[in-house]
This record gives structure tokens, C-alpha cells and sequence, in this order.
């Protein structure tokens, strides 16, 4: 007698046949069901949509998004650029950010020719050739001096190669935009920018790419541009090759740069140029200490010179990402605009540079009463035999646990960049190239105002203090911008603006001068020093008798002359509710319904105009209190009611709503 077949346990139970027949049954439809739309797919010939196995290795497999929708395009034009973007917010497009572009392209235009120079390698900029010749016929010495030293640098028989906007230069410069969203910048680097030999325009969307084929094609740059989908951080890893890494990398991502960092600093070539920028300026200004470190390594405090210190906080973040591969950063110009900072550094190779990588590095000590500050450095650099360098731990801290001026305590910040932020070399070419090409960019008129305020900073002067900041502290008035510069000239010490902040005032005067000077213009302008509390950091700041006697005076040399010219240093409101744009979303969801309520909480904390009708019939709902003491002398002319209505009788008026608690309400309230 054969023996029964052994039932199968499920569920820590044994199952009878009959339950173990239902479950083949259920599994077997199941299977057929989800089989069944794929099996559809193959028949009508599509492809099954599943990704390549080495894509999902290497992770560049696009990302799955729903089919675009058939929302109307715009077109938008800017420099030597036409772009086409769909209106649903699919792909991410900013216009106040031109400023941004066209300065991009500057820098890169100046990177470009410093590099082909050296190879002997001439770039032609459209625009440049005619306005030389305007420089030339105003001097002719100049002309004579530039003849001679390009017959020194050739040969006799030899013509100078040249490299021309939109043209294939094969030692030219590798590009790349690791997130290019419509690859308006792509396009604009191979229309504007002389001298390139490839560009790689990266996005992760398949919809974006899409539209960057297209853009491509519309604007007749697809021998050099190449649109290409994949994860910005793996294509950059795949690039870690010296023979294979990239001249310049550009990154303008949405919202924070720091999970790109490590691949591009990896990915750029030796001397290469990485441009930076972060949107995210709430974390890196101060407003969340603890996010800023887990993404740059710092924590930032809130600072009159917030702006400045989140560009020297990105530095520094820059900076030790790459001293991990034995590479260091040397900034070129580091610029704080509208809602973003933006940094271009040169990244080079060197061992013994990196060393020194922690004496450039600080820790800010910050007084949270009078917002003085003092830096220490995390290393020490100092001389020894032979010419060598020798490197050791600094010495501190710089302050006492109480601050010497108002007696709060410090708060602690950083570390950060504390070597200067730009190469005024650099910098004075591009502005140079710009002014004499005012032509070529949108807004040249605002990068020729910013670059003059940043040749003119102090570069060995971190952070910077603000003239509303100092005489709010000792609640005194406000001295002019010329009074407090001249006041620290004549005391002998240096000072500068700052192009972050339009009140800024950079000077390498010590804390206990500055409030000197402070308390000199409390004596001219006099504080109701009855009115201050005995531990307010204003009463013991004027407790002290000043060592300094400031001379208010007005100097001539105190008017920078970035001011004297009446340059655009500052942004004025571009547009009405500018800022940062919302996220790009696949298929444009949700873009309307973000746009529409930001709408709604436009100045939603003010009231709307009332109509003079409606008022005038609300007021004359309340009982003149004057006419009830019998000395009203207005008569009808009065806006209040001589005689009090019954309460049917009031007519009805748009506040309904009873006065919520501490609102006044009655007579003689609007």
C-alpha cells in the first residue's frame, strides 16, 4: 500500500491537499495577471522597458518618469542662445539667474585663454576685434608695444593659430554641465565661449535630455555639444582617469552641491576650473548649524557676514573633499548675488601643498552680544633650516570665556576658508575683458560693477562687520558710510566694502579700535544712557572711556571708486516675486498648484484696501462718544452715528468676525 504523500507546512501549520491545490491554483493566476501587460507590450513589437544590466550596475539608469504632457513650449533667447522649455515646470529654468550664466562665461572665456595661450593658441571673442582697434587709435604706443611682443613670440614664417566661437579647437577644453536641465548653458558655452573641444550637457530626467536634443539641434551645436543621461556623480567617477578627466566642470544644481562634490573634484583635470554654486543659502547663512555641517563639514552662525562666510564655508568644504586624493583648490573668484553664491577654483595636485591645507583653515569665535569676532587658524605654518616649511598644531583660543568688550559669552563656528577668495589677477582680466567688451553680455553693466567692488576688498581681511550692526548694538544713530571709512583711515588702518553686503564695512582695524571709534560717535550723537540696562552690551560698551580719539572728518581717498563711477554694485528686484523657482517636476505635476500658492501667500499678512463706501458706513455703525458729551461740533458732517442704532438696524458691513484677543476695537478704529 503506497503511503499517503507528505502535507506541506505553511504558516507553522500543516496543510491538507486540498488547501495545498487552492494555493497552486491562486499562485498560477497570480502569475498569469502580472505577466500579462508585458507579454502585451512584446506582441505589439515595443521594447519591455526594463533597464540594462550594466546601466543598473554602474548607475546611470534613467529615471522611470510618467509621459510628458502635451502643455504649450516657451521659448526663451538669452545671449547667443534659443532655448525651448516646456511651461508645465518639467525642466528647471530660472531667469534671474543670467547674471549668473553670463559671468560663467566670462570666467570661462579668460580660463580659456590663459590655457591655449600656453600653447600658443590665440581665441578670437566676437566683439573684441573691433573695440581693440577703437583702444589702439587712442594710443599708439600701446600698439607699438603689443606689435613688438607678438614678433618676439613668432617665428619668422609662422602665423598664430587661432580658436573661434563654435569652431572644434582639438587642444581645446573638455566641459562638462553635470546637470544641464534644458542645456541652455551647454549651448551657450559652444555659442560664446572660444576654444572648447567637446561639451558634455548631463541630466538624470529623460524628459530633460530630450529637450536638450532638441535645443541642440534648434541652435546648429551639436558637433559640440552632447547631450547625455546619467547620474551626475557616477559619469564624474567614471572620468577619474587623468587622460579622461574634464578642463572644466560646472555645477548649478538645485538646492545643495555637496553629494556632487567628491566626484568633480576627482573628475576635473590637473589646473582645471570647477564651478560651484549653492542655492541652499538658509542652511549655509546660519539658520541650521547642524544641516550645514552634515553637508559642508562647518557650522555656520548667524552673522552680519553671513554671505561672505558661507562662501568661505563652501571653500572649505571644497577644499578638504579634495585633500583626500591628495589635491587642493586655489579659488579664482568667489562672488555672493541675489539668492546663491558661486565659487571657481583651480584644482591642482601636490603633496606637500595639501600640508598646508590646515593653516588655511579656521574656527570663528563669534560674542553673541556686541557680534565681535575673532578667527583661529586650525594649523600653524612657520619657516625652518634649509627653506623648509614645518607645520604644526595652532595655539588658542583667541578669546577669554567672556568677551572683552560687553562681557557675553562666544559662540563657536566653522572651520572655514580664511585665505582670500579671489585671484585679483584673474579677476582684473575678466574685468578688463568685460569693459571693453560691454556688448557681448546682458548684464555687463552689473558683472563690471561687482568685479570693481571685489578688486577693491581687502583679500587678507576675512569677514566683515555692518554700520547698522555696530550702532545698533550701543542704540546710537547711524554714522555715514564716508564718516566711519574716513575715521579708521586717519586712526591709520586699512578698510574696503564688501560686494556681499552693501553696508559692509572690511578692515583689519582689532575689535577694541572699532569700538573706540563706536563710542566717539556716541559722544557727537548722545545715547539716553538712562534708558539701558546695566547688563545690555550697549551700557558697558559706553562704560569705557575710549584710547582712541576718532576724527570724523571726511577724506578724500574714503569714497571708493567703484562709488565715485556710480557703478551697479548692487542687484536691484529684477522682477516681481523673484527668487529661487520651484523644483522641476516629471510631467510638470504639481508645478500650477506650487505656483498658485505661492500666489496666495503673496503679502498675506496684509490687509487689502478698504473701499472708502464700506468704511464710511462701518463707522457710522459706533455711537460718536464727543455728541454724548454734548461737544461734538461736526454736526452731520461727523463720521461716527449721533444716535446709536438699534442693532437690527446696522447695516451689514465686510467684518463680520469679532476682534480676536488684544485687538482694539470701538470708536477711532480702522
Amino acid at each position: 500500500m503506497p503511503s499517503p504523500a507528505p502535507r506541506t507546512r505553511f504558516g507553522g501549520q500543516r496543510l491538507p491537499r486540498m488547501s495545498r491545490a487552492r494555493i497552486g491554483l491562486w499562485l498560477r493566476l497570480t502569475l498569469r495577471s502580472a505577466c500579462s501587460p508585458y507579454r502585451a507590450r512584446c506582441m505589439e513589437g515595443q521594447p519591455p522597458g526594463l533597464p540594462n544590466p550594466a546601466e543598473m550596475e554602474n548607475g546611470t539608469a534613467p529615471r522611470e518618469e510618467e509621459p510628458a504632457s502635451e502643455a504649450q513650449e516657451t521659448t526663451v533667447t538669452e545671449g547667443a542662445a534659443k532655448i525651448a522649455f516646456p511651461s508645465s515646470n518639467e525642466v528647471f529654468y530660472n531667469p534671474v539667474q543670467e547674471f549668473n550664466r553670463d559671468l560663467t562665461c566670462a570666467v570661462i572665456t579668460e580660463f580659456a585663454r590663459v590655457q591655449l595661450a600656453a600653447k600658443g593658441i590665440q581665441i578670437k571673442v566676437p566683439g573684441e576685434k573691433d573695440v581693440q582697434k577703437v583702444v589702439v587709435d587712442l594710443s599708439e604706443q600701446e600698439e607699438e608695444k603689443a606689435e613688438l611682443k607678438e614678433g618676439a613670440n613668432l617665428a619668422p614664417g609662422d602665423q598664430p593659430r587661432t580658436a573661434a566661437v563654435g569652431e572644434i579647437c582639438e587642444e581645446g577644453l573638455r566641459v562638462l554641465e553635470g546637470l544641464a536641465a534644458s542645456g541652455l548653458r551647454s549651448i551657450r558655452f559652444a555659442r560664446e565661449v572660444p576654444g572648447l573641444h567637446s561639451v558634455v550637457a548631463n541630466d538624470a530626467s529623460a524628459r530633460a535630455v530630450d529637450l536638450m536634443c532638441r535645443n541642440v539641434q534648434l541652435n546648429g551645436v551639436a558637433h559640440l555639444v552632447h547631450p547625455r543621461q546619467a547620474d551626475a556623480r557616477m559619469l564624474m567617477y567614471q572620468h577619474q582617469k587623468a587622460s579622461e578627466r574634464f578642463d572644466v566642470i560646472d555645477l548649478d544644481p538645485y538646492g545643495s552641491p555637496a553629494p556632487f562634490l567628491d566626484a568633480a573634484v576627482q573628475a576635473v583635470s590637473e589646473g582645471g576650473l570647477l564651478c560651484v554654486t549653492c542655492t541652499d543659502m538658509a542652511v549655509l547663512a546660519g539658520n541650521s548649524g547642524e544641516t550645514c555641517y552634515s553637508k559642508y563639514g562647518a557650522m555656520a552662525l548667524k552673522s552680519r557676514a553671513c554671505h561672505e562666510m558661507a562662501l568661505r564655508i563652501v571653500l572649505h568644504s571644497l577644499d578638504l573633499r579634495a585633500n583626500c586624493y591628495q589635491r587642493f583648490v586655489v579659488p579664482l573668484l568667489s562672488v555672493s548675488a541675489d539668492f546663491y553664491v558661486r565659487v571657481f577654483v583651480r584644482v591642482f595636485t601636490g603633496q606637500a601643498k595639501v600640508k598646508a591645507s590646515a593653516s588655511k583653515q579656521a574656527l570663528v569665535f563669534q560674542c553673541v552680544g556686541c557680534g565681535t569676532f575673532h578667527l583661529q587658524r586650525l594649523g600653524k605654518a612657520s619657516g625652518a633650516s634649509g627653506g623648509r616649511v614645518k607645520f604644526s598644531a595652532a595655539c588658542g583660543p583667541p578669546v577669554a570665556p567672556e568677551c572683552e568688550h560687553c562681557g557675553q559669552r562666544h559662540q563657536l563656528g566653522g572651520p572655514l576658508w580664511a585665505e582670500p577668495l579671489h585671484d585679483l589677477d584673474f579677476v582684473g582680466r575678466v574685468l578688463e575683458a568685460v569693459s571693453t567688451n560691454p556688448g557681448r553680455f546682458h548684464t555687463s553693466e552689473r558683472i563690471r560693477g561687482v568685479l570693481s567692488v571685489i578688486t577693491e576688498e581687502l583679500p587678507d581681511v576675512p569677514l566683515y562687520y555692518t554700520l547698522d550692526q555696530l550702532s545698533r548694538t550701543i542704540r546710537c544713530s547711524t554714522p555715514s558710510l564716508l564718516q566711519l571709512r574716513s575715521a579708521l583711515l586717519h586712526a591709520g588702518f586699512r578698510v574696503s566694502l564688501s560686494h556681499a553686503c552693501k553696508n559692509a564695512v572690511k578692515t583689519d582695524a582689532p575689535s577694541s579700535a572699532l569700538w573706540d571709534i563706536m563710542r566717539c560717535w556716541g559722544k557727537e550723537c548722545p545715547v539716553r544712557r538712562e534708558r539701558l540696562s546695566e547688563t545690555s552690551p550697549a551700557f558697558r560698551i559706553l562704560g569705557v572711556e575710549p584710547r582712541l580719539q576718532a576724527d570724523f572728518t571726511i577724506r578724500e581717498d574714503a569714497n571708493p571708486s567703484s562709488r565715485q563711477r556710480g557703478l551697479k554694485r548692487f542687484q536691484a528686484n529684477p522682477e516681481a516675486n523673484w527668487g529661487p523657482r520651484p523644483r522641476a517636476r516629471p510631467g510638470g505635476k504639481a508645478a500650477g498648484k506650487a505656483m498658485e500658492r505661492s500666489r496666495l501667500h503673496q503679502n498675506k499678512r496684509k490687509e487689502p484696501a478698504e473701499d472708502p463706501v464700506q468704511r464710511a458706513a462701518r463707522l457710522k455703525t459706533f455711537p460718536c462718544k464727543r455728541f454724548k458729551e454734548g461737544t461734538c461740533q461736526r454736526g452731520e458732517q461727523c463720521c461716527y452715528a449721533h444716535s446709536s442704532p438699534a442693532p437690527e438696524d446696522r447695516p451689514d458691513t465686510p467684518y463680520q468676525n469679532p476682534p480676536g484677543p488684544g485687538v482694539a476695537s470701538g470708536p477711532g478704529v480702522d
